[in-house]
């Protein structure tokens, strides 16, 4: 099996199978994601979900923003299964999508643990990580807000966020409160869409 183009175990791909399954049967109780995307469940969400790992492979420590249905932290959790290290810390203050979000690391091995607890209040639990993910959750100003407490003065921390095509106007905008390295990854699975790759954070005002 490939992914985006990159060849996926079959131990893995098991996993993310078993995870789509699981996905699919709890999404009919709650709203994991917008319904009308449950159709192209593998291209617009697993694959986009993958190229986290798949840009940063390395078996490090990540906080997952916002998990809502387990992208990308569910993915990347069990990427690192088959490298037996790494860890994900997701991030979900729904009490129902932090349920669905245990029982699928749970039932696939992944390597991560669920807080159901704000973003903001998070820094206390988690107190340090190699690297940050969130998809679908906030514009960039904001996401490096909820970041900020893992990244700024910790030199070798990145976050890793999916954009839309809009994400130009997005990151002038941060760059009014924050000065940061950037790399652009173009998605493999969206046209127009990147994952914007944070380091070196400094806030400005």
């Amino acid at each position: 099996m490939e992914l985006n183009g990159l060849r996926v175990s079959r131990e893995t791909q098991q996993r993310l199978q078993y995870f789509a399954e699981l996905f699919t049967k709890w999404a009919k109780a709650i709203n994991l994601v917008a319904p009308s995307t449950m159709d192209d469940l593998w291209s617009r969400h697993i694959a986009d979900s993958a190229q986290i790992f798949q840009i940063s492979p390395r078996p490090q420590t990540w906080v997952d923003l916002g998990s809502g249905g387990g992208f990308p932290g569910v993915i990347t959790a069990i990427f690192l299964a088959e490298q037996r290290a790494g860890w994900v810390h997701l991030l979900e203050s729904n009490n129902k999508k932090a349920a669905f979000l245990r029982t699928a690391l749970r039932e696939t091995g992944a390597r991560g643990e669920v807080h159901a607890i704000r973003i903001e209040d998070a820094p206390a639990t988690v107190p340090a990580c190699d690297a940050i993910s969130a998809r679908a959750l906030a514009d960039l100003e904001k996401l490096i807000e909820f970041a900020s407490p893992w990244m700024v003065g910790k030199e070798n921390s990145r976050a890793f966020f999916h954009k839309g095509r809009d994400y130009q106007r997005e990151i002038q905008k941060a760059h009014g409160r924050w000065t940061f390295d950037l790399l652009e990854h173009n998605s493999a699975v969206e046209q127009d869409s990147v994952i914007l790759e944070i380091s070196n954070l400094r806030r400005l005002v």
